[in-house]
């Protein structure tokens, strides 16, 4: 029987930086690009037995990964392997989906007796995660939903979505739901989803070498929230796959029994909302930065002038807190006199000062001039609120509140169509070309899905 789960993008934002500490909240986005994952157990001639998984990304060419398992001797956990004997033996490592694959048959190992059977898994994206190409534009590479690239999947320029997370979280909950029963893979019930979100996190860190705030599980997980991070404790002492009693680490981390518990992660839902009459859009500029370089500079920074930085990310903190309160507030109020969106320009524009300063006094570009260009620009159309360059910031997506008219959305994109880059910054880094996306906000996270959306793409 097929499985077929999705989960949301996300954006941050704000409280980018702040994120990852845990004194502070982020206010995270889900989005309504998706990133799907269908299961389905791989056929066999009878009498053959095998242990191999195999896993396609078909929007990209060649992107196929065969993986052999076996379970560990000492409660090790299953250890998954790339095969070499096939064609795509030539194909780069998928650190994502391997890592998430032996974290979730590491898990299911620990739940089951019975034999994990082979399987086959076929990942899709909604078009808007990579930036567009003429040949992904053209009608012959539409089907439906999806798009085909056609291009190596390392060819493909990330739009800044979060694709990882959202793929980490939907690859987990599929092969969970394939292979567990219904009761203890649901992922419609408190505990099944804190379940996923725990895995999830487990596996998107050890593939990105690091403990993240996770914001951007959690958010594919639970979809738009107030974030505050777990204490990275939790996950300090899982060791490796393979080594003595990890299944055992892993299944009472993911579980969670203990008392107190031991995840501490904060998922505020109620405090998120986008009012009737907003919606939240994204620009692709077609770049994109190094991240994990950024935050280096951006904690040396705050590590040498203490005083300054507490300073100035206490109120970012307001900030954060100013700018979902009013999101709310504008859910009930809709009797103010004058300009309705006013408070909100304020709000969203005393976070770009504070993340402009934040930039210079730590020497990274979080909001560079080409952004403040494009975002200043963007502002004064009329139906656009404000914007922000989310999370991280740098050259990456901006995001932007509107008036929710297709009039308003229809002028932003004919804006952008002839949108020129008027300056590059410093060190020749700039933007390219600025395409607005065809996602908006999603409240609602990780879902399962019609296994019949993808006929045609397995």
């Amino acid at each position: 029987m097929a499985t077929a789960v999705s989960a949301p993008g996300k954006v941050l934002l704000a409280g980018g930086y702040l994120v990852v500490d845990r004194n502070y909240t982020g206010l995270v986005f889900g989005l309504s690009a998706r990133i799907h994952v269908h299961v389905e157990a791989l056929r066999t001639t009878t009498g053959i037995t095998l242990s191999e998984i195999i896993v396609r990304s078909p929007q990209f060419t060649a992107a196929e990964w065969r993986y052999g398992y076996r379970l560990t001797e000492n409660h090790g956990g299953v250890e998954v392997v790339q095969l070499t004997s096939h064609s795509t033996s030539a194909q780069p490592r998928n650190k994502f989906v391997e890592t998430a694959l032996a974290y979730a048959l590491t898990y299911i190992s620990s739940h089951t007796a019975s034999r994990i059977g082979p399987a086959h898994i076929t990942i899709l994206a909604d078009s808007d995660y990579y930036s567009h190409t003429e040949e992904s534009d053209s009608p012959r590479a539409h089907d439906g939903r999806f798009r085909n690239f056609n291009v190596p999947l390392h060819e493909a320029h990330k739009t800044g979505l979060g694709s990882s997370a959202a793929l980490v979280t939907a690859f987990t909950a599929a092969v969970l739901a394939h292979y567990l029963p219904v009761e203890a893979s649901a992922i419609n019930t408190e505990i099944g989803a804190a379940r996923i979100h725990n895995l999830a996190q487990a596996a998107h860190c050890t593939a990105q070498g690091k403990i993240g705030s996770g914001f951007d599980v959690a958010a594919a997980v639970y979809g738009s929230c107030v974030y505050r991070r777990f204490s990275p404790a939790v996950l300090e002492q899982l060791g490796d796959i393979g080594s003595t009693d990890f299944a055992k680490r892993v299944q009472r981390v993911v579980d969670d029994n203990s008392s107190p518990r031991l995840w501490d992660t904060q998922v505020r839902k109620s405090e998120v909302g986008v009012p009737p009459g907003l919606r939240l859009v994204m620009c692709d500029v077609d770049c994109g930065s190094e991240t994990p370089g950024m935050v280096k500079k951006v904690f040396a920074w705050r590590k040498e002038n203490p005083a300054e930085a507490a300073l100035l990310w206490a109120t970012l903190q307001q900030g954060t807190v100013d700018l979902a309160s009013e999101l709310q507030s504008l859910t009930v109020r809709k009797d103010r006199p004058g300009d309705l969106y006013e408070n909100l320009r304020d709000i969203i524009m005393t976070i770009r000062s504070l993340v402009r300063e934040m930039s210079q006094k730590a020497g990274v570009p979080i909001e560079p001039e080409v952004q403040t260009e494009l975002l200043d620009a963007c502002s004064e159309i009329p139906g656009v609120v404000g914007g922000v360059v989310p999370g991280a910031g740098g050259f990456d997506a901006i995001a932007l509140l509107v008036e929710d008219h297709e009039e308003t959305v229809d002028r932003l994109r004919r804006f952008l169509h002839d949108y020129k880059v008027k300056m590059t910054e410093d060190q020749g880094q700039t933007i390219g070309k600025v395409r607005l996306l065809a996602v908006k906000q999603e409240m609602v996270g990780i879902m399962t899905e019609d296994v019949n959306t993808y006929s045609g793409w397995l």
